[in-house]
C-alpha cells in the first residue's frame, strides 16, 4: 500500500517576538529623544545697552545679596543661612510694592538660588526690580 507523506500542519498565527522587539526599540528610542519641558520664568531685559553704574535717587531701595558660601542670602549686611529664615525676614519687607528692589547675587552664587528668590518676587508681583551684574573681562 502506498502511503503518502504526512502533512505538516501549518499553522495561520503569526511569530509575535520579532515585532514586539521593534516596537520595544521604538519605544525606547522616542523616550530618549522626547523633549522634556522645562521650567522657565519670565525675564524683561531693558531696551538699552549702557550700563547702569549707579542707582537711580529715590525711595530707599532694599538691597538683596546672594552669596556663594553659607550663609547665602542677605537683605542689606544682615546675612540668614536658611532660605525660610530669610524668606520670614523678608516678606514684610516686600509688602511696600513700590519701594524698589536691588538683587546684587555673587557671580558664583547658585544659580538656582538665584531662580528661587526670582520666583519669589515674581509671586509677590514685585514691579521695581533691578539686577546688579559685573561685565565680564
Amino acid at each position: 500500500m502506498i502511503r503518502s507523506p504526512r502533512q505538516i500542519k501549518l499553522e495561520a498565527g503569526l511569530e509575535l517576538t520579532p515585532l514586539i522587539d521593534i516596537i520595544f526599540i521604538v519605544v525606547v528610542f522616542l523616550l530618549l529623544t522626547a523633549n522634556h519641558r522645562l521650567l522657565s520664568l519670565p525675564v524683561d531685559i531693558p531696551d538699552t545697552d549702557q550700563p547702569a553704574s549707579e542707582l537711580e535717587a529715590g525711595p530707599q531701595r532694599l538691597l538683596i545679596t546672594l552669596y556663594q558660601d553659607s550663609p547665602q542670602w542677605g537683605i542689606g549686611e544682615q546675612r540668614y543661612n536658611h532660605w525660610q529664615e530669610f524668606q520670614s525676614r523678608l516678606l514684610p519687607q516686600l509688602d511696600d510694592q513700590s519701594r524698589p528692589v536691588t538683587v546684587a547675587p555673587d557671580n558664583r552664587a547658585s544659580v538656582e538660588s538665584l531662580v528661587k528668590l526670582l520666583a519669589l518676587l515674581n509671586e509677590r508681583q514685585m514691579i521695581d526690580t533691578q539686577i546688579l551684574m559685573e561685565a565680564k573681562p
